[in-house]
Formats: structure tokens, C-alpha cells, sequence
């Protein structure tokens, strides 16, 4: 296996929001939603409550964290370069912060996360969760007073932007261009706040977060000139 990839933990995470409903907020939190959804792009006849549904999941103030998969690289058959997947999963998200923070803290201290729009979103919001819950980061978290170069994870957004601040891409589209097969199959980002809290899809949204940890480390490969994993190298955790 490269010696490039060695060192890394491709990781992602799905979150919904903190309550089932709008309602179950405490009183002070339904106040400072209704200031924050104020800025949110609505459609016509949209209330707090619809907004609540649709974005709470997206911030870490007001949602949790349900999924974390991560993968790693390693060397299969013929000396090629496979996969191997790992899911936490749960209801209770301090218990699942605490085996994700107790997993990261057991890993490599040259290890490097890696994720798509993961400095804007996974990474930062793995840490505020955590801090929510009263938790100490682990080593791979803990962040703070680096500089920008200091810090060694990477992200596939940032590489794909080549300094171009304004461009997003998502995942799923540098998939399509990168002709990797996509884990939108049966159901995508949008749909996982519904799964969760109105068809118990707990298993089903992890099932879909290892195949967007598949989907990364394939993406990864190709955006460092490298060739696609063989399907028979992907060994996919069982959930």
C-alpha cells in the first residue's frame, strides 16, 4: 500500500435535529431558532417549525450527531489497496461521541482525518458536540490555537477547490465526474432528519454514511492520480 495512505481515517457523519419536534424545544432554544431561521432561505407559507425539520440538523446548536463512519486503508491481495469500514451508531449521542472519541484517541498520533466539506462541517461539529456534552476532545480534535498549515487533516472540497473560495461541490457530484458509483441509491442528505424520526431508519441512514465513506476514499484516490479500488478490496462493516 502507499505510504501516503497510510496515516488516514476517512471519516463521515450524518446528524438530525436535537428533538423529534419543534415543540419538544425548551423555550429559550424556540427563541434563538426563530432568530436563526429568520436568516434562512424559506419558501412561501414555510414556518419555524418547517425550518426546524428541514436545516435544525445542519448546526450543531440545535442537532445531534446519530452516525459517525470512518475508513481505512489497507493492503489486499496482490498487493492493491482495499478498505476497511468502521460504524458508530445511536440513539444516545453522548454514548456514541464517547467510543468515537475513545476510538480516535487509540489511533495513530500521526493520524490524518479526512472528509468532504469536513473543516466546515464534520470536524468542527464532531467538536461542539462534544464540548456540549462535557467532553474533553480527543488529540485529532483538539485544534485549537494552530495555524491553518498546522493543522494535518484534508479535506476533498478544499483540494477540489484549488483556491477557489466560493466553489462548492458536493460528493455526490464529484462522484458523477469521477465516474465512481454513487451511494444516493436509496436515499440522500435531505431525507435523513425523515428517516430517522419517522421511519426508525437508524441502521438504514448508517448503512448509507459507510457507503459515503466508500464513495471518499475512492474519490481520494482518484483526486491523487491514483486508480479505484477493486469492489472485491471494500470490505463494508456490518450494521
Amino acid at each position: 500500500m502507499l505510504a501516503e495512505l497510510r496515516d488516514l481515517l476517512l471519516i463521515d457523519i450524518e446528524t438530525v435535529a436535537c428533538e423529534a419536534s419543534y415543540s419538544q424545544l425548551s423555550e429559550r432554544l424556540r427563541a434563538h431558532w426563530s432568530r436563526k431561521s429568520s436568516f434562512l432561505k424559506r419558501e412561501e407559507g414555510d414556518t419555524d417549525e418547517d425550518l426546524f425539520h428541514q436545516k435544525a440538523g445542519i448546526y450543531a446548536e440545535f442537532g445531534k450527531i446519530i452516525v459517525v463512519a470512518v475508513g481505512r486503508y489497507v493492503e489486499v491481495a496482490g498487493g492493491k489497496t482495499g478498505l476497511q469500514t468502521k460504524c458508530f451508531y445511536s440513539d444516545d449521542e453522548r454514548s456514541l461521541l464517547e467510543e468515537v472519541r475513545a476510538f480516535l484517541d487509540h489511533g495513530s498520533a500521526t493520524l490524518k482525518l479526512v472528509a468532504h466539506n469536513g473543516k466546515e462541517f464534520d470536524f468542527p461539529y464532531l467538536s461542539r458536540r462534544m464540548l456540549i456534552h462535557g467532553m474533553s476532545l480527543p488529540a485529532a480534535l483538539n485544534l485549537s490555537g494552530r495555524k491553518p498549515w498546522e493543522v494535518p487533516h484534508l479535506d476533498t472540497l478544499e483540494l477540489w477547490k484549488f483556491g477557489d473560495y466560493k466553489h462548492f461541490t458536493s460528493l455526490d457530484l464529484l462522484a458523477t465526474v469521477f465516474d465512481i458509483p454513487s451511494s444516493k441509491n436509496d436515499m440522500d442528505g435531505s431525507m435523513v432528519n425523515h428517516v430517522y424520526y419517522h421511519e426508525n431508519g437508524l441502521r438504514r441512514i448508517a448503512q448509507y454514511c459507510v457507503s459515503d465513506v466508500v464513495v471518499l476514499a475512492q474519490l481520494f484516490l482518484r483526486m491523487k492520480g491514483h486508480p479505484l479500488m477493486e469492489e472485491a478490496g471494500i470490505v463494508k462493516c456490518e450494521i
